[in-house]
């Protein structure tokens, strides 16, 4: 079975920056797309960052300029960083996975538990 777990995250002051790591286990021959969503309390999870096997990335324009997503194919890991943070940018950030090969089973996604970060003002 494919897990997702990320590390990271924590309090932040505002103007500071983060970085969060996931990595999937479990067998896993590739991974299309990896990415890092961000759900805030009374807001739907939103796209934050996604980047593919072969390094195309797109980010939220909320975060575009400020995030940098990068990836290790070899590790099944996904990295997020980001800077110039403010209080809106508090969520919980949770790392997904899209066309997931593992053993002889394929997922179309699979989700992290989530890692919370807050930006205090």
């Amino acid at each position: 079975q494919v897990q997702l777990v990320e590390s990271g995250g924590g309090l932040v002051q505002a103007g500071g920056s983060l970085n969060l790591s996931c990595t999937a286990s479990g067998s896993i021959f590739s991974i299309n797309t990896m990415g890092w969503y961000r759900q805030a309390p009374g807001n739907q999870r939103e796209l934050v960052a996604g980047i593919t096997s072969r390094g195309s990335t797109n980010y939220a324009d909320s975060v575009q300029g400020r995030a940098t997503i990068s990836r290790d194919n070899a590790r099944n890991t996904v990295h997020l960083h980001m800077n110039s943070l403010t209080p809106e940018d508090t969520a919980v950030y949770y790392c997904n996975a899209l066309g997931v090969r593992s053993g002889i089973s394929y997922s179309a996604a699979v989700w992290g538990q989530g890692t919370q970060v807050t930006v205090s003002s």
